[in-house]
């Protein structure tokens, strides 16, 4: 063997995929298309392996699998509230809103958009000060960093 074993996350998109791959690469800021397939010239891609900030992707456009659901989701450690309320408004613009920093894309894939600054807050070595942190992020649907203070 010459090359190690490599892992990859396969997304099944429902018919929807070049939709969905120029939204990622609107939205992120790092996104990277490393190649694509399109057997019949004209149509949608078929495969696209594509990368977002470093994690590589397979994405297959084939409609009739199985939904997505919250079973899985992609999360987003991101520096500072301006990149959480960017993200976070990007995804939630055509999708939805959920708690505790998830939310889901147009498209029915699960983010959650965490600020880094969160877990000073929750792991906070005064333990009355990371149960506040952990009661106040059980509340909100988008974090707001200011919010997990005491």
């Amino acid at each position: 063997m010459t090359k190690p074993t490599s892992l990859k996350t396969f997304i099944w998109f429902p018919g929807n995929m070049d939709a969905a791959l120029e939204f990622y690469a609107e939205t992120f800021t790092d996104f990277v298309l490393h190649s694509d397939f399109n057997p019949n010239a004209g149509q949608p891609r078929f495969t696209a392996d594509f990368s977002i900030y470093g994690h590589r992707f397979i994405g297959m456009n084939w409609p009739g699998g199985d939904p997505f659901n919250n079973a899985i989701s992609l999360s987003l450690g991101v520096d500072g509230q301006a990149e959480v309320d960017r993200l976070w408004n990007a995804i939630t613009a055509k999708g939805k809103p959920g708690q505790c920093g998830w939310c889901t894309d147009e498209f029915g894939l699960t983010w959650q958009v965490s600020p880094i600054q969160m877990i000073e807050h929750l792991e906070n070595p005064d333990r009355e000060k990371a149960a506040y942190a952990n009661q106040a992020l059980m509340k909100m649907s988008k974090i707001i960093i200011e919010d997990l203070y005491e």
